[in-house]
């Protein structure tokens, strides 16, 4: 009755407790595109929103208004979701203001002098390459470009550039030049029943104009560079605007509307749509087609080889014969025997179930089209949240195993399982955001965000394990096929090829084989700032690496246990959760031939984030190994006959 009281109470302060989370953080948060589009009528507001400048260079976003840029009288954030603040954005009210279907030509935002540290600030962000992200009705601002190798084909960037440098002709000397006037392109789509628009395409044009006027400035000057009643508007054939000291910019903007055929539901198609499309498509399935065959003929030879050696061990009769035979079947006494630091290993594999849980529910939403682009932060914020409620398998696995290997003390297990690979992962993210927080860049988590973070971990992640582990230890376990010798059998003089070293490290070739070009989509949407949206190939990529580094682990496991090696827990945990070092050599190798980063800090910053993503890597891939290993054995132990 105190136990049933006991569980009760705890499962009451767990829902609670995600519920009181999910209301300070994630309440107004929950916008599914394409459930409620938002209809204009003629002459509605439009609101633009800024968001943070970015570099491809630096990796460090900043606020908008870190620059000298013009503002609102009120600065008001938006409310961002987990997601949204961990990747860095910062979204608020800007005083770009539109009406529905009424252009504008050269609105004048505000007159700015530069001092000294405003410009080397302007100048800083123009040679980083930042780039400026504006939001409207949910839609990220772009910049059109033709494609060299096909003119009718457009690609969109995010976001439009600070400035650039450049040189006046016949001075060698290098100038930076700011972007002060923006030509805003907002397409729409018209009901012809109602007359009521949706927004469904947000596009820029940037310029940098030395604008002119005449006598002094004053609210309501003329500018004679950029005149709506003189009908003159920016071309790009005017003197640019220089970022120097005591220089005076203005900015300006223009506003086009566009109708279009579009459909709100489809406005998202166009951002999406990859450079590189057929390279991609061709990639992958290419990959799918060399894996699919190489898995085929593994499960040929496994097949055809075990049946032969089944047969043959069930055949022998006299006590004789089954003395002269060697292979897999004279390890029967020692092959379910408890490894070295078997509490390590039940918690590393709690963690890879956590792991697994939390990648196939997020692969399954993300498919099915809730995490889209078009929900910033989402699938971040569904991830961190699937991980902490998986702490549940997490905790019934690890504790089933430490059963299995006659440990007393579930508790310990429970504990090291929850605090293992999230104490390692929040150290090197502490480190990585106190980095940040130098740079005073907005990517620095703030404290709330940090607390929310422990809170997940402490408040509910925690728990959660521990209900796991006491559910799975009290469980009764299955009787191993074969029993276990007192003494432990001898293990011969093993042939080179089985070393452990060689064997791991062959075996994490095709796993990582089956993921690599893949990868580099996903390492390109993270850095180089595009979008990924194809979860659907990534989840048959996904189930190709599961097949993998079952049957790469149970070829190595077979030949290991008929050299009468029979240590083979750790082994097949270790044999596929090696192509994470693969991983980590790709993601270097991406570094120095993709990427232009060239502060230190930045670097630092990506090896530490893609070490975070080995890790994570070598735990899912270990654990996939480990079980089938651990099937693999309990199927061909129970299919012969044991004297």
């Amino acid at each position: 009755m105190a136990r049933e009281l006991l569980a009760r109470n705890l499962g009451q302060w767990i829902s609670v407790s995600l519920l009181l989370l999910l209301h300070v953080h994630f309440g107004t948060c929950f916008y599914l595109p394409g459930v409620a589009p938002e209809d204009f009528h003629k002459g509605d507001m439009l609101r633009v929103k800024v968001n943070k400048l970015s570099s491809t260079k630096t990796q460090l976003p900043y606020s908008y208004y870190s620059l000298p840029y013009c503002h609102p009288d009120n600065i008001v954030d938006s409310a961002e979701n987990l997601g949204e603040v961990l990747r860095g954005d910062r979204i608020e009210n800007s005083p770009y203001v539109f009406k529905m279907r009424e252009p504008q030509m050269c609105n004048v935002v505000c007159r700015l002098v530069l001092d000294e540290k405003s410009a080397n600030e302007f100048k800083e962000k123009i040679d980083d390459e930042y780039r400026v992200n504006m939001i409207l009705d949910n839609l990220p601002l772009v910049v059109p470009l033709r494609r060299p190798d096909r003119e009718s084909s457009l690609v969109y960037l995010h976001g439009f550039l600070v400035g650039l440098k450049g040189q006046y002709a016949g001075n060698k000397d290098e100038k930076h030049f700011v972007h002060n006037h923006l030509t805003f392109i907002v397409k729409y789509h018209r009901d012809p029943l109602t007359e009521m628009s949706r927004i469904v395409g947000f596009e820029v044009k940037p310029f940098s104009v030395k604008h002119e006027y005449e006598g002094e400035w004053e609210n309501g000057t003329r500018l004679t560079t950029c005149d709506p009643h003189a009908k003159r508007l920016v071309s790009g054939s005017e003197p640019p605007q220089e970022v120097e000291d005591k220089k005076e910019i203005i900015f300006t903007y223009d506003v086009e509307f566009q109708e279009s055929n579009l459909k709100w539901a489809s406005r998202w198609d166009s951002y999406l749509l990859m450079a590189d499309d057929q390279i991609h498509w061709f990639s992958i399935v290419n990959s799918l087609m060399i894996v699919l065959f190489l898995s085929g003929m593994v499960a040929m030879i496994m097949l055809r080889t075990l049946y032969r050696d089944i047969s043959k061990y069930n055949q022998l009769e006299t006590q004789e014969e089954a003395q002269e035979e060697s292979g897999w079947k004279l390890v029967h006494g020692d092959v379910f025997r408890p490894p070295p630091n078997s509490d390590l290993l039940c918690a590393y594999v709690g963690t890879g179930v956590q792991f697994l849980g939390m990648i196939l529910v997020t692969m399954i939403f993300a498919a099915l089209g809730f995490l889209s682009p078009s929900n910033r932060g989402g699938l971040m914020t569904a991830m961190l949240l699937l991980w902490v409620l998986m702490g549940l398998g997490g905790g019934y696995s690890s504790a089933r195993l430490y059963k299995m290997f006659k440990g007393p003390q579930w508790k310990k297990i429970a504990l090291k399982s929850a605090f293992m690979f999230p104490a390692i992962a929040f150290s090197i993210f502490f480190v990585l955001n106190a980095l940040i927080w130098g740079q005073k860049s907005s990517g620095a988590v703030p404290f709330g965000t940090m607390f929310a973070l422990v809170f997940l971990w402490f408040g509910i992640s925690v728990p959660l394990v521990f209900l796991g582990g006491h559910l799975g230890y009290k469980m009764p376990l299955a009787e191993d096929p074969v029993k276990t010798n007192k003494i432990a059998r001898q293990i011969p003089d093993q042939p080179w090829y089985m070393n452990p070293m060689f064997s791991v490290l062959i075996g994490g070739v095709l796993p990582f084989g089956a993921v690599f070009i893949e990868l580099f989509f996903i390492l390109t949407s993270i850095w180089l700032h595009q979008f990924y949206y194809i979860f659907g190939f990534l989840f048959i990529v996904f189930i190709i690496l599961i097949v993998t580094c079952a049957e790469i682990t149970i070829v190595l496991c077979y030949f290991q246990l008929c050299s009468e090696d029979y240590r083979w827990w750790w082994r097949s945990y270790l044999t596929s959760g090696s192509s994470a070092l693969y991983l980590f050599l790709y993601t270097a190798f991406y570094f120095f031939t993709k990427l232009e980063i060239t502060k230190p800090v930045s670097g630092v910053l990506y090896f530490g984030y893609m070490l975070l993503l080995s890790y994570g890597f070598f735990v899912v891939t270990g654990t996939i190994g480990f079980y089938s290993c651990f099937w693999f054995i309990k199927l061909i132990y129970s299919s012969v006959k044991i004297d």
